[in-house]
């Protein structure tokens, strides 16, 4: 490859940071762009200049790893932002990824293959620890919850409404000044395309978004 990845280390633990960055340049595929102690530190780093990748810790006093992505964000940082983080549990997972991570990894990853990983992250894709892999099955289901609602006509979506509130095919007819067959046949096309069985279950699904 040509240029190495720059990397700016972020974590609250010293010992821990130093041992990371030692890592980072043994690689000659790496350069060390800086490191930081705080979610502060990160942005003041990032003002001038941005690294090719962000390790950031998750658990840090203060601003803490979420704050830190987001505000890297918001500063328009386009940095590949990839997690570090002693934490398996799901929802810090979803929170993480759902705001834009480029990966999650643990820091219990074999040194070799954490930095496989970053360079995995250097060439698009999402980096994410095997052992919390399968969280991610959860944000899929939750875009495909949301798919469904796309492709609803302004109309429908707006019989949608109706039923999720729990009125009847002849009330929704008089509200929308249409049929009552009409309505039906909506209806009918909204549990086809929510992939319902019930009015009960669609409605569920609907305000469950």
């Amino acid at each position: 490859m040509g240029k190495p990845y720059s990397v700016l280390v972020v974590d609250d633990h010293p010992l821990l940071r130093r041992g990371i960055c030692q890592l980072i340049t043994s690689d000659s595929d790496f350069t060390l762009f800086g490191e930081a102690g705080s979610g502060l530190d990160a942005l003041s780093a990032t003002e001038e200049n941005e690294p090719d990748i962000v390790l950031l810790d998750l658990n840090m006093k203060g601003m803490t790893g979420l704050d830190t992505l987001n505000g890297l964000r918001q500063e328009g940082v386009t940095s590949r932002i990839v997690i570090l983080t002693v934490s398996d549990a799901k929802q810090d997972v979803i929170r993480l990824v759902r705001a834009g991570a480029d990966g999650y990894l643990l820091k219990d990853t074999e040194p070799d293959l954490l930095l496989e990983k970053l360079k995995n992250a250097m060439q698009g894709h999402r980096v994410i620890s095997e052992s919390v892999e399968d969280f991610l099955y959860e944000l899929k289901d939750a875009a495909e919850e949301e798919e469904w609602l796309n492709n609803l006509t302004p109309r429908e979506l707006q019989i949608l409404q109706q039923v999720a509130e729990g009125k009847s095919n002849r009330v929704i007819s008089e509200l929308l000044h249409i049929s009552e067959g009409t309505v039906k046949v909506h209806v009918k096309n909204l549990l086809r395309k929510a992939n319902a069985k019930s009015r009960t279950e669609m409605a569920v699904r609907y305000l469950n978004q």
